[in-house]
């Protein structure tokens, strides 16, 4: 076996006997945005990781989804989806907002 090929199993063997996980998916969570409001307005996540937030606008207006505590600002056009990864986040409540409609978009992620 060439020492190069020998190095390189043992260190792809080391990687996978950490039990860290090579093509595990993020979890997923839906929200929707109708009326200016966010649907679910609170959302329960996992805390201590990464998350993948799909968020779609049914209204016929674009909205942002805004964060300060998750240091996210992204505009969700009309009729369409966007994609946002937050954490791994420690165990609390992290608020987000619509800037366009801050009187009734408003909603927070629980990490627990």
């Amino acid at each position: 076996m060439n020492p190069r090929t020998g190095a390189t199993y043992l260190i792809l063997g080391l990687f996978l006997a950490s039990g860290a996980p090579v093509f595990a998916d993020d979890p997923q969570f839906a929200l929707s945005i109708k009326e200016h409001r966010f649907v679910p307005s609170e959302l329960q996540v996992p805390a201590g990781v990464k998350v993948k937030l799909l968020i779609k606008n049914e209204d016929s207006t674009p909205e942002e989804f805004e964060s300060h505590e998750l240091h996210r600002e992204k505009v969700v056009p009309p009729g369409q989806e966007i994609t946002v990864f937050v954490g791994p986040l420690d165990a609390g409540t992290y608020p987000f907002f619509g800037d366009f409609h801050q009187d009734t978009a408003q909603g927070k992620l629980i990490a627990k």
